[in-house]
């Protein structure tokens, strides 16, 4: 048997339906009572308000599986189980979470392109107060060479505001590092604030607003306001619908450092095939005109941005767009695990896709500002982090095939890849 029919034999063993199934539970039959088991720190409207099941409605286990979709996409539980009792014409519904342990002292990585890999420590509570409230302080320093690059954050998240479906993120950032990408100093202070209020489903307005101070070199604001229309059936590990953002932001004035307006357009696409094969789709368009500052000018080369070459100072433009598509065959399903009393979860992705790269400045885009790449390689899904992406990519241009390893998903750190 050849290395192909080996991998279809493997596929074809592996792929079983992706659903939740109700134990006990009769589809059609109408929903009665709705009971949680196993909520220990998380308040219960934390889990109703992302429900679609609710008292009277007929009960199916694609029902379920969305609503458990959501309640994974909250990061709080490990595993989620359903089990139905018949009473009379109806049938009561118990839901049993496993809850993450809240209190997660790790390392802390990221990787940016004018750093490389930066490695420290950090502390996150997933649930503060029981409302699904992220926070997070961590400390980072480059690899190469060490404590000669250092990053200090602090972080607070929630999708929710005063009860209402108003998601913020806050960000404190200081940064200490010398940017060989764009050979300066980086001292510089961030404060940034961004929120997302889901007015009508699947219908988001955002606003964000940020502060930077870059020593040296001065102050620059920025605000910006945007529409997003969000069809997933979650913002972590998409497996079906769209996500479609457009944005503009004004960042700086005419005596700062900076004057220009971004336009911005992100686009994404998910499908998937016979329960297992998920295709993605992208498009991040960002168009500045105006006076861009040297040290926020992009570079493009690899894990969040172009799969093809490592970021350096011969590619870089004021405007750009990144191109992906990906096919991905999920190996293993995420599942609960469990380790001295601390509960997780896990997963196993094997990827290919194609990255394509255009970088410009004050003209129209032209074929020799595109780059174009494959790649392949393994996801792992954890806590957290979203995932861990350990990939090879090949460029016609360089010849020669790059390991690479990213965090989160590339759609969402190519969004921040150099804060």
């Amino acid at each position: 048997m050849n290395f192909f029919a080996a991998f279809i034999v493997l596929a074809l063993a592996f792929v079983s339906a992706f659903a939740y199934t109700g134990e006990g539970c009769r589809e059609g039959v109408p929903v009665g009572e709705i009971s949680f088991n196993g909520l220990t720190r998380t308040k219960p409207h934390v889990v109703e308000r992302e429900l679609a099941m609710k008292s009277g409605v007929p009960y199916s286990d694609s029902l379920f599986t969305a609503d458990a979709r959501r309640l994974e996409s909250l990061d709080l539980f490990s595993d989620i189980r359903l089990s139905c009792t018949q009473s009379g014409e109806k049938q009561n519904v118990t839901l049993q979470f496993a809850e993450i342990f809240p209190f997660i002292p790790a390392p802390a990585g990221k990787k940016t392109d004018q750093d490389g890999w930066m490695l420290g420590g950090a502390l996150a509570y997933l649930n503060f107060f029981g409302e699904d409230i992220r926070a997070e302080v961590q400390y980072r320093t480059s690899l190469d060479p060490v404590f000669d690059n250092n990053e200090y954050a602090i972080y607070a998240s929630s999708p929710w505001l005063l009860g209402m479906p108003v998601g913020w993120n806050v960000e404190l950032l200081r940064t200490d590092s010398y940017d060989e990408l764009r050979n300066f100093h980086n001292a510089s202070w961030l404060a940034d604030v961004d929120l997302q209020w889901d007015f009508v489903k699947p219908y988001s307005l955002l606003v964000s607003g940020a502060y930077r101070y870059v020593e040296g070199y001065g102050h620059i604001p920025e605000a910006g306001v945007g529409l997003a229309l969000d069809t997933r059936d979650s913002p972590m590990d998409s497996r079906r619908g769209l996500y479609e953002e457009v944005m503009v932001t004004r960042v700086g004035a005419h005596d700062l450092p900076e004057n220009y307006v971004e336009y911005l357009s992100d686009l994404r696409g998910y499908y998937t095939f016979a329960n297992r094969f998920v295709s993605g789709a992208s498009i991040l368009f960002r168009y500045r005109p105006g006076d861009v500052a040297f040290f926020d000018r992009y570079h493009h080369g690899g894990a969040n941005t172009f799969r093809g070459a490592e970021s350096d100072t011969s590619r870089h433009g004021e405007h750009e767009m990144l191109l992906n598509y990906e096919e991905r065959f999920v190996l293993l399903e995420r599942r609960p695990a469990s380790i001295w009393g601390v509960n997780f979860f896990y997963g196993v992705q094997l990827v290919a896709g194609l990255d394509g790269s255009f970088l410009w400045d004050d003209r129209n885009p032209e074929w020799n500002d595109f780059s174009g790449a494959i790649y392949g390689g393994v996801h792992l899904l954890i806590p957290a982090l979203d995932r861990i992406r350990i990939e090879v990519g090949y460029a016609p241009d360089t010849k020669e095939p790059k390991l690479y390893v990213g965090l989160y998903e590339k759609n969402v750190s190519q969004r921040w890849r150099s804060r």
